[in-house]
């Protein structure tokens, strides 16, 4: 699989819930955070800058899923990238 022009493959990684004062927030009252974070798995060949492996942050609304091989990926623009780790 390979990604083209200025898409990127992203293997989502799950967040644990944050916790504030020693609370477990739960999922729905993580949701207010913006950004989604997840590992590149293929880049297309106009992206500069993001390299296969690197670890993203990627707005959470940003592409969207599809299932490769038995395992569930997202597409997203390299535009959508807001830090790379």
């Amino acid at each position: 699989m390979k990604a083209v022009n200025y898409y990127i493959v992203i293997d989502k990684i799950k967040e644990e819930p944050k916790s504030k004062s020693g609370f477990i927030l739960s999922e729905l009252q993580n949701e207010d955070v913006r950004y989604s974070k997840g590992k590149v798995i293929s880049v297309g060949n106009a992206v500069n800058g993001i390299d296969k492996g690197n670890i993203v942050w990627y707005d959470k609304h940003a592409g969207h899923g599809f299932e490769w091989e038995e395992n569930y990926y997202y597409i997203i623009k390299h535009a959508d990238v807001v830090i790379i780790e």
